[in-house]
């Protein structure tokens, strides 16, 4: 016998039975998940409202479970859907509150069906997507929408009626690499002499490239770092959600799978890049600067986590969604996927036929880039 029970605070679920579903993904542990909440990141100012989906049997242990926020607005998705939004409200009716299965501001794949290693996929996901859609009809949410599952997942999402959406993002794959001159040595000439024109100029320019870790970082560090992420958002018009009380909860509780890099000129810290890992994965997040030096973002948010990763020996490196760039540095074209539900059933149909043949077009897109890799032909 088990039981749904949906929760809006992930206080009031134990940290140690929540990570064991997690896997160790850090932006899936409980403490990445509460920093948010308790940092305020999430909550009424932003427009994610917290609703866990938890499977539990009659002792009350977790053994399935769903990261939800009902959306007030789209941002901090990353799947991009605003027009959708303006369909619905030519058509005189609302797409916000929406409800989304996601990490909040990470375009990161992963589970979003969370499950004990003693069951499997297959046994908790009927119902927990059942009681989401069960949840977006009590309260008359426009759709459920399930934001960068694993693609193994999405077939789950699909039996139950769900509209799959593929995206493209820039990932490393690590083929045994030994160091960054072994990586070099597979790129053609032309690109490779490209990145080390690029990583030279940040050479000539003088600048000390030091590396931290979350939990042995000092407060002073962290501040660094913090200004530089916010930087960025401020000369962009953007705004930066993750609060400084978020990352000092982070470098406390999960310190030891957070890096971040600084650039030093002369004693002053002039750029910064954060990196999030886990037991493979590097994920490249934030990135910010006071003073522009040439290749100086190349350095520190791919080169230096590259040589990081090739030394872990991790296999993969995410350096974030988005930029075309990151194609003739070795970062090439995967697939993405999204999960969409839509209540309006009138809906269904035309975004069902937008979604083919946008993913049409993007195969085609996906297969254009891939020519531009800078790997040997022969490799």
């Amino acid at each position: 016998m088990s039981k749904i029970t949906i929760i809006s605070t992930i206080s009031q679920i134990d940290a140690a039975q929540w990570n064991t579903l997690a896997d160790g993904h850090p932006f899936l542990r409980h403490e990445f998940l509460l920093a948010l909440e308790k940092g305020e990141s999430v909550g009424d100012c932003f427009g994610w409202l917290p609703r866990y989906f938890l499977y539990q049997d009659v002792n009350n242990e977790l053994l399935g479970a769903i990261p939800g926020y009902i959306k007030l607005n789209s941002y901090g998705e990353l799947v991009f859907d605003w027009a959708w939004a303006e369909a619905y409200q030519r058509m005189g009716m609302r797409y916000y509150p929406k409800l989304v299965v996601a990490v909040p501001y990470t375009p990161a794949t992963g589970k979003r069906i969370l499950f004990h290693p003693d069951v499997s996929l297959e046994q908790v996901a009927p119902a927990l997507i059942q009681a989401l859609l069960d949840y977006a009809q009590h309260e008359s949410l426009s759709g459920v929408h399930c934001l960068f599952p694993t693609e193994s997942e999405l077939a789950v999402w699909q039996q139950q009626g769900f509209m799959p959406r593929l995206g493209c993002q820039y990932h490393w794959q690590n083929n045994a690499y030994t160091d960054f001159d072994d990586y070099l040595a597979h790129f053609n000439n032309r690109k490779r002499k490209m990145v080390r024109q690029e990583r030279r100029r940040v050479v000539e320019a003088g600048l000390d490239i030091r590396w931290y870790r979350g939990d042995q970082a000092s407060e002073q560090e962290w501040d660094i770092m913090f200004d530089f992420y916010r930087n960025t958002f401020d000369e962009k018009g953007g705004m930066a959600t993750l609060t400084r009380p978020f990352f000092q909860q982070l470098s406390r509780t999960m310190g030891e799978q957070i890096y971040f890099v600084l650039a030093w000129s002369a004693q002053k810290p002039v750029a910064g890049a954060l990196f999030f890992c886990s037991d493979d994965t590097l994920y490249g997040r934030y990135w910010g600067c006071c003073e522009h030096y040439h290749s100086l973002h190349f350095e520190l948010c791919y080169y230096q986590g590259l040589e990081f990763a090739i030394r872990q020996g991790l296999q993969r490196f995410e350096p974030g969604a988005q930029g075309e760039h990151k194609i003739s540095r070795g970062f090439l074209p995967q697939a993405t996927w999204s999960a969409h539900w839509l209540r309006e059933s009138a809906l269904q149909a035309p975004v069902e036929d937008f979604l083919h043949r946008e993913k049409v077009a993007m195969r085609q897109y996906m297969a254009q880039l891939e020519k531009s890799s800078p790997f040997k032909k022969t490799d």
